[in-house]
């Protein structure tokens, strides 16, 4: 999809037709969630999410996909000066968490891309994804990284789609991200897993952590419980996440259970061709409606 950029996007403001507006939304004290939304099946939707912590050296974490670019900088730069910006962490080189890293640091030229030898590899083959690297500091997870007021560290989620991830616990507010861990669809500008409907989140919870981590079908679920183990036990207060609602409560122990019980199970099948058929039929009835 080609990214809009002759209009202005003032925060809150859909990018699509019959997308709910989103804006920042506070899950901890100096945290706030950036969502985005991608339509999916009717009247549900896929997050988008990054996040802006107003550490002493304030902090964006991921930079979201380029179809949200206009919106995703009004909506970061109404929760902070760009030119405050201190540190931009990236999880990971995919396009929905790398997508806005130019523009941003463009627009915040005193931040330092937090980030990995190997994302940059992976980015430095295509050049509108290439990261400066005089803007650079590489960690791996196990390190941490001094926001000022905080120190945050970094992990590896329980469950990741590539080589480079790597998560971030701010040890002051609690939040962990979990980066692309604990998916599922939610309903609109609906951010809370207690305000997402029990039956959806079950049902899409399970397929999404599926298929971003195929690989779980052959991990030993002993091995694998003891690394999920280890990151429950930092203890985050609050877990918010690229592609699922915020957890808090009893949802965090559910969401580490959920994905402890994958080891050792056969993929869950993702939809097919008869899904495809229905998405280009239904495409197609669209324009004469």
């Amino acid at each position: 999809m080609n990214t809009p950029t002759s209009i202005d996007v003032a925060p809150g403001q859909p990018i699509l037709p019959d997308i709910p507006a989103v804006e920042p939304y506070q899950i901890a004290p100096d945290t706030y969630l950036i969502p985005n939304l991608v339509p999916a099946q009717p009247g549900t939707f896929v997050m988008a999410n990054s996040l802006v912590i107003l550490a002493e050296e304030p902090v964006v974490v991921d930079t979201g996909a380029p179809m949200h670019r206009e919106q995703w900088l009004a909506n970061v730069g109404s929760v902070v000066d760009l030119d405050d910006v201190r540190w931009v962490f990236l999880s990971h080189d995919d396009g929905d968490h790398i997508g806005n890293m130019h523009p941003l640091l463009d627009a915040a030229p005193n931040a330092t891309v937090v980030t990995n030898f190997f994302s940059n590899e992976r980015a430095a083959m295509e050049p509108d994804r290439a990261m400066p690297l005089h803007r650079q500091q590489w960690l791996e997870a196990g390190s941490s990284f001094d926001a000022g007021d905080r120190r945050l560290h970094l992990f590896r989620p329980p469950i990741f789609d590539g080589p480079t991830t790597r998560g971030l616990y701010d040890e002051v507010s609690g939040v962990m991200w979990a980066v692309d861990s604990f998916a599922a669809l939610t309903t609109g500008a609906v951010y809370d897993a207690p305000d997402v409907p029990s039956d959806l989140y079950d049902e899409t919870f399970m397929l999404f952590n599926s298929l971003v981590s195929p690989w779980h079908e052959w991990l030993s679920p002993e091995v694998y419980g003891r690394h999920v183990d280890s990151i429950e036990a930092i203890g985050a207060t609050t877990i918010a996440t690229a592609h699922g609602p915020v957890l808090r409560g009893s949802f965090i122990p559910g969401a580490f259970d959920r994905v402890r019980a994958l080891a050792g199970r056969p993929n869950i099948a993702a939809p097919g061709q008869e899904a495809l058929d229905a998405m280009l039929a239904a495409a197609l009835v669209e324009p004469a409606a």
